[in-house]
């Protein structure tokens, strides 16, 4: 196999797997709670046999191997017999599998799974709890079996017969004589596999097999049912056999199975030559996942991103257009040439728009992609931590743009870690509080405006404010008097801090003064804003805000200094004016009072960082664009307002801009160069420089 196609295809393997393990956690969170539901065990099974195949085939036997030995293991009887035990098993299979696929990734060496390896070998050692033993007398001519199969092997039934073959329901009792049931099963399934494609087997392994007495398979062969009871006949081992014929099952899905088939076929039918038909048919056909699958594209972000980029200089060209037509207007506003640009600008206009909402939206994924992993999270860090906290999911069709989906994976983790350890008591503090045993944490998603919230919600006992002012003085965050005077919408922010922790040691989950840090950190760089809200003996609430999308965004342009600024109209709550006079200083800041509210005032050349290039002018009122962030508002001091224009955002290397107060640029009509001003970071300098006591 060529190099690029075998790069290719282990990309793709990744991709997969990594989806199969998502699935291989929430169905071991399921088997927690009911450890021997035989169709959580058969998905289990089904995602481990998946993960073995295709990761032999990509030539990773470490992996193969040890997927190979869980198979033996992941039965019904298993699940009744260990309870508990075999969920753990699962879980950590989990994240023995993650390991070793990271280490692939990486080309490193992979790690053998001992610890999972020694779990499978003490459940396969383990006695047994025999089955009620069924007497001989028993028997009666109709087949003891109920062939109650899954969706899916009713499925492969379905298309099996569309293929043409007849597939059989087969039942065969194991001779009671037989001392070694596990090897008659074997030999049985060989026979099976001789005689045609095995859909089904109950059970599905030998283990299994040994408390059995009857077998149940469900076959499709191009042989008569006369043949398969012959074959099936093997003396001193099956002592009776039943054969029937199985049909289609009456859903809506099997009947769609065979519309597809049957168009299929019929399709393969009229292209194929009379010599090769009977070969294309086969081909023709397919499977039905396959024909399901068709609907489906993976495309590969970085060309979804490059026809946005696309997309963006065409909105630059829009933009270019439209200050040509207005040079013309201006100097021929009776052509009737005129007319005809119009409409054709605004024709191109609207295919435009709808063009940028269709790319916008294949980069929309549901945020259910990010909350699937926290039961998992919350499972493990409560079980560490000794605590019963249960987790409640809202939300999860809100769409988010897959790259900032993908950036708050870390920060949320940290937020959920940090909820389950700090935030939620032990259940006895919470009896002697009044509240259940049980405590709960909540993740909701929603649109508001052109942003996204993101909340995280614990029922524990809210915050400790005067523990934060304390430990924030004696890491040297603040000064003491600072501290004292510091609300407490602002000191709930301090826990943002690097090294900020009022964990009283350090643990696996928490402690060192990271986590939160790296929320703050993500956010600014998302351009969006994290809030917390704390009630004591309630709980805590953190709102994380987020844009839809990064690539571009509908601005309000302004100069300062002589250079042009854009802020996001999203964060722009009014628009004033103010004389000279209206402007106080309170604590060596610039205010303003607008109606009932005392606003803090900033002016971006005072600010490190930005530079003018011409003097300021003179004015007799000044324009005050109030911002809003999270629950703060502020006002920016500008020379002159230019106007609105939808930029599209193009990052700028760290080596060219010197300052965090601009998160982006972008490019007008007329070439000229807009700077995109971060608000998160003018608020957080601000923070870091003043107590905000100011700030309405």
């Amino acid at each position: 196999m060529p190099e690029d196609r075998n790069a290719e295809l282990r990309a793709l393997f990744f991709e997969t797997a990594n989806e199969l393990l998502q699935s291989l956690n929430e169905s071991g969170l399921e088997l927690e709670a009911r450890p021997a539901d035989e169709e959580i065990i058969r998905s289990v099974r089904r995602v481990v046999h998946t993960l073995k195949g295709d990761s032999a085939a990509c030539g990773f036997t470490r992996l193969s191997e040890v997927a190979h030995e869980l198979e033996d293991v992941l039965t019904p009887q298993m699940g009744k017999l260990h309870g508990a035990k075999f969920a753990e098993l699962v879980l950590v299979a989990a994240d023995t599998f993650e390991a070793v696929l990271s280490a692939y990734q990486r080309n490193a060496e992979p790690p053998g799974g001992d610890h999972l390896r020694g779990l499978i070998r003490q459940m396969q050692y383990a006695p047994l709890e025999p089955l009620p033993d069924v007497s001989s007398t028993t028997v009666a001519s109709a087949a003891p079996a109920r062939f109650d199969w899954s969706e899916y092997e009713q499925l492969m039934i379905s298309e099996a017969i569309h293929r043409g073959e007849t597939v059989f329901n087969i039942a065969l009792r194991v001779d009671q004589a037989s001392g070694m049931r596990a090897a008659a099963f074997q030999l049985i399934r060989n026979v099976l596999h001789g005689c045609g494609t095995v859909i089904a087997l109950r059970p599905e392994d030998n283990i299994a097999a040994a408390n059995v007495e009857v077998i149940e398979a469900s076959l499709a062969t191009k042989q008569s049912l006369a043949q398969i009871e012959q074959r099936c006949r093997i003396p001193s081992i099956v002592a009776q056999v039943w054969v029937e014929t199985a049909g289609h099952a009456d859903s809506a899905e099997h009947e769609l199975l065979g519309d597809l088939l049957d168009a299929q076929a019929a399709q393969g039918h009229a292209v194929v030559t009379a010599d090769n038909s009977a070969a294309n048919k086969a081909g023709a056909l397919g499977s039905a996942v396959a024909a399901v699958a068709e609907s489906t594209l993976r495309v590969d972000a970085a060309r979804i991103d490059s026809v946005m980029n696309l997309v963006g200089e065409l909105i630059i060209g829009k933009s270019m257009l439209n200050r040509a037509l207005s040079e013309f207007d201006q100097k021929h506003s009776r052509d009737p040439v005129r007319a005809k640009l119009v409409d054709a600008l605004s024709f191109q206009a609207r295919v435009l728009d709808e063009l940028h909402k269709s790319v916008l939206k294949i980069r929309m994924v549901p945020v259910e992609q990010l909350f699937r992993r926290f039961p998992r999270v919350v499972r493990d860090v409560a079980k560490h931590c000794g605590k019963d906290v249960a987790l409640e999911l809202a939300g999860e069709n809100t769409d988010l743009d897959k790259g900032i989906l993908d950036a708050l994976a870390e920060p949320m983790t940290h937020i959920v870690r940090n909820s389950v350890d700090h935030g939620i008591e032990s259940s006895e503090d919470r009896i002697a509080a009044g509240k259940g045993a049980r405590g709960t944490i909540s993740l909701n998603a929603f649109h508001q405006g052109t942003q996204v919230v993101i909340e995280v919600r614990d029922d524990g006992h809210g915050l400790d404010l005067d523990l934060i002012r304390k430990q924030a003085v004696q890491k040297g965050l603040i000064k003491a008097e600072e501290a004292a005077k510091l609300p407490d919408s602002e000191v709930t922010n301090l826990i943002f801090e690097p090294g900020f922790s009022t964990a009283s040691e350090v643990t696996e989950v928490s402690g060192r003064g990271v986590g939160m840090d790296v929320v703050r950190t993500v956010l600014d760089r998302l351009k969006g804003t994290v809030n917390v809200i704390s009630v004591p003996g309630k709980g805590t609430t953190i709102q994380l805000r987020v844009p839809l999308t990064l690539a571009s965004i509908q601005t309000l342009l302004f100069r300062v200094g002589g250079r042009l600024f854009a802020v996001p109209i999203s964060s722009v709550v009014e628009i004033a004016r103010c004389a000279g006079q209206e402007i106080h200083r309170v604590e060596q800041r610039e205010v303003l009072r607008l109606r009932d509210h005392v606003l803090s005032l900033v002016r971006l050349n005072d600010l490190k960082g930005i530079h003018a290039v011409e003097p300021a002018k003179a004015a007799k009122k000044n324009f005050v664009i109030v911002i809003g962030a999270a629950e703060k508002r502020f006002g920016l001091l500008v020379d002159q307002l230019v106007g609105e224009e939808e930029l599209v955002i193009k990052a700028l290397p760290a080596d060219i801009v010197a300052s965090d107060l601009v998160s982006g640029a972008s490019i007008l009509g007329d070439g000229t160069v807009v700077l995109i001003l971060n608000v998160p970071a003018v608020l957080s300098r601000l923070s870091r420089a003043i107590p905000l006591g100011a700030i309405a």
